[in-house]
């Protein structure tokens, strides 16, 4: 592999880094150090507050906003970024800067900057201003300024900046080295030479391990430019989704498919726009949380997915490959390809919820997700899938034998949750209650019921 220095445009400029610089120092502290451009805050130094927030310059000309303090430096290699500081300054405000400063929309100003760049970027991208402010906190000046000023907000229609040639793909620094392996044979035997490397996606949950505990990991594997691993394709079968393809690209697809609405809905509240533009499906099913978001759905939906390995390529349920609590069923040296998330069948209920302490910006407590058909008045098939309840998201058996051949009415849906109340086991944590989560998640299948018979 051929490497290289650290390489970026920043503010529509090349940057050429130092040799020596980590490639898993967050971008958020070489703005702050070494590049000395201070607009760019920290907050909460976990994706959540916005007072971070950067734009990556897409070559197609989107803006993406991301965390800057989940970001690591190897990840923005060969990519445009742009910082509060290419915008504008005191002597020549952006449009924008002026827009927010008018309507009275900032106070302390701490996290204005990050405010700007969320607006700068929804200002090309659209849609709905609550959606784009969701991973932006303001504790000063209170929302409805800053809204009002994004109502008129205008698209400057300034072109992408070129991205630098990516040259290099392995960066180096003293006792570290971060591999960007450009094919799936090139990751593959990376992933065979070093079985303990990180292998970095989006970064959404790792970038904490540097962000808040500093870890330096020694080998990282980035997963962003393999081609294969990058695709999102619609057909009649349904979605095929590459494990390093962004659940913003994945949530325009589901947005473009009536078919996926509900699952479009719940992904709106996966995280920001921030996380969205840097978190992945196979992140999700990588790290096997059993709260993961997206994961219940999948299990409902019958999704399986594609693993790559020494042994060649092989598929699988995403229920097969849940086998416990942040485990999964990757053999040494394998790494997931894509996933496929079918459609639902036609006339079925398809339902994606989430319970969560806030509406967005939030972990899951309990999360409930189905598919019903019904034939004849009496249910043909079901499938119940669960997060939070249990050390993984797994199907409900107990749930699903209640519904199946029954009719579809109140009294078969209230056995069917109080058998899927008494087959889970969930725990106690700071989030809730096993007994909350017991109860809400019966309550969730009850409430199924409940809209689906108010929308007839």
């Amino acid at each position: 592999m051929t490497a290289g220095p650290i390489a970026f445009t920043l503010n529509g400029s090349p940057r050429i880094l130092p040799s020596g610089i980590s490639p898993t120092m967050t971008l958020l502290d070489w703005l702050r150090g070494p590049a000395g451009l201070c607009g760019t805050k920290e907050g909460c130094a976990e994706g959540d507050c916005g007072a971070c927030t950067v734009v990556i310059e897409e070559a197609d000309g989107a803006r993406v906003p991301v965390n800057a303090c989940l970001a690591l430096l190897g990840q923005v290699h060969g990519r445009a970024v742009r910082t509060v500081e290419g915008l504008g300054g005191p002597a020549a405000p952006h449009p924008i800067q002026r827009a927010l400063a008018e309507a009275d929309a900032t106070q302390c100003g701490f996290c204005t900057p990050g405010i700007v760049m969320t607006a700068w970027a929804h200002a090309r991208e659209g849609g709905d201003v609550h959606d784009a402010l969701a991973g932006n906190l303001c504790r000063c000046t209170g929302y409805r300024p800053i809204v009002e000023a994004f109502a008129g907000l205008r698209d400057d229609g300034a072109a992408p900046p070129a991205a630098p040639v990516l040259a290099s793909t392995r960066l180096e620094a003293p006792g570290q080295v971060f591999h960007r392996p450009q094919t799936l044979e090139a990751l593959l035997a990376l992933r065979a030479a070093h079985p303990d490397a990180w292998l970095l996606s989006g970064g959404t949950d790792l970038g904490l391990r540097v962000s808040e505990a500093r870890e330096a990991p020694p080998l990282v594997i980035c997963l962003s430019d393999v081609p294969g691993l990058n695709g999102l394709e619609a057909s009649a079968e349904g979605l095929r989704v590459g494990a390093a393809t962004s659940y913003r690209r994945l949530l325009a697809a589901c947005e473009a498919d009536h078919a996926y609405a509900p699952l479009a809905a719940l992904l709106r509240r996966l995280g920001s726009r921030q996380i969205r533009g840097m978190g992945t499906l196979g992140g999700n099913l990588g790290t096997s949380s059993p709260i993961g978001d997206a994961l219940p759905p999948l299990l409902a939906l019958g999704a399986s997915l594609r693993i790559a390995g020494p042994g060649g390529t092989r598929g699988m349920l995403v229920e097969d490959f849940l086998t416990g609590y942040r485990s999964n069923a990757l053999a040494p040296g394998e790494v997931i390809l894509d996933v496929l998330i079918p459609r639902p069948p036609a006339g079925a209920l398809f339902a994606a919820e989430k319970l969560s302490k806030r509406p967005d910006q939030d972990i899951t407590t309990v999360g409930l997700s189905a598919v019903i058909s019904v034939a004849g008045g009496r249910v043909s098939t079901a499938r119940i899938a669960l997060g939070g309840t249990g050390p993984r998201a797994e199907r409900c058996a107990a749930a699903e034998a209640a519904l199946a051949g029954r009719p579809w009415a109140r009294e078969t849906v209230e056995q069917a949750a109080s058998a899927l109340e008494a087959a889970i086991a969930p725990l106690t944590d700071l989030r809730a209650s096993a007994e909350y989560r017991r109860l809400a998640a019966g309550n969730l299948l009850r409430r199924l019921w409940h809209r689906q018979a108010e929308a007839a």
